[in-house]
């Protein structure tokens, strides 16, 4: 396993982790998540991302209970808050009193007494952005959170974060959290990158298979047991499209060549890119976990004309 550099801070994360959204306290039993998430550990994974919203909270409680006979020192643990978790209007948001409620809450379903890093789950225009500065900056201090950040938030409202940290001496996010993959670039590459090299800020990307589709497992047809098949998951449907199974069954042709799966594929290209801390994998099996984490040899592989020939598949560079 390779670590990386959280942006600029000197945390090291691994440069594959384990998300548990859609599986943990979801699609997989709480015995399968917690070997899972130790056999992960076992191979070099240190950083294991979650969300308070996740599975209704069950996520964070499952995790909680897998990672109690592990060292905590050894882990980076993650969550976000954003979404409604709590009743009424003030169950949801980014104000200082629901981020408030929601890191204890976090905190006790995780059953931990911190956080390495804490996420902006999303932008809240209700909240002004010094409020959510300002009360990062204070867990931070309490020592409830080491390290705060943002996710799938534009360029310009973090840049608008960094700024009133520097104007008034509070802490500045040090990563983001986006979605990136074949599929879905712009946002990383002509707005993200450019902000992670001036101000430092690291990248923990997460999808990278997009939803599975680009693992091949949808060429034909969604199949049972899969996460398209979830009702929960219904809107992922209509991103498996016969224009986008086409350029996988051909991302594919270039993986065997290359003698690689296409999700090793996949994540080999997203860690090709130096700005990227961290790549969140999601696994439901040892075998996918394994899979994954075979992506780090396969960057070597990936050419420059390996790479311009999946250009010419995907047609989307960014303009």
């Amino acid at each position: 396993m390779h670590y990386r550099r959280l942006g600029k801070t000197g945390l090291k994360v691994s440069e594959i982790s384990l998300g548990s959204w859609v599986t943990f306290g979801n699609q997989i039993a709480e015995d399968s998540a917690s070997h899972l998430l130790h056999s992960a550990f076992d191979q070099g994974i240190n950083f294991f991302d979650n969300a308070d919203v996740y599975a209704d909270g069950r996520s964070e409680t499952v995790m909680g209970k897998a990672i109690k006979d592990l060292p905590r020192t050894s882990l980076v643990i993650s969550s976000k808050v954003f979404w409604p978790t709590m009743p009424g209007p003030n169950g949801r948001g980014l104000s200082r009193k629901h981020i408030w409620e929601s890191i204890h809450a976090s905190l006790k379903r995780l059953d931990t007494d911190y956080l390495d890093l804490y996420f902006c789950h999303r932008y809240d225009p209700d909240t002004p952005i010094e409020e959510v500065v300002r009360t990062m900056n204070d867990l931070i201090h309490q020592g409830k959170i080491l390290y705060w950040g943002t996710s799938e938030w534009e360029a310009s409202q973090v840049a608008q974060a960094i700024g009133i940290a520097r104007q008034y001496g509070l802490i500045p996010p040090s990563m983001e959290q986006p979605q990136y993959n074949l599929f879905h670039r712009n946002r990383v590459e002509l707005e993200l990158s450019p902000l992670c090299k001036e101000y430092g800020l690291g990248l923990t990307t997460f999808s990278p298979l997009y939803q599975g589709v680009l693992t091949g497992k949808y060429n034909q047809g969604i199949p049972e047991g899969s996460r398209a098949s979830m009702d929960s998951m219904a809107w992922m449907r209509n991103r498996i499209t016969p224009e986008k199974i086409e350029i996988v069954r051909k991302l594919t042709d270039v993986a065997i060549d290359l003698g690689i799966t296409p999700s090793q594929l996949a994540i080999a290209w997203i860690l090709r890119r130096k700005e990227v801390s961290s790549v969140i994998t999601g696994a439901t099996r040892a075998e996918q976990l394994d899979e994954n984490l075979g992506a780090a040899e396969a960057t070597e592989k990936l050419t420059d004309d390996i790479l311009e020939s999946i250009e010419q598949i995907l047609g989307n560079h960014p303009e």
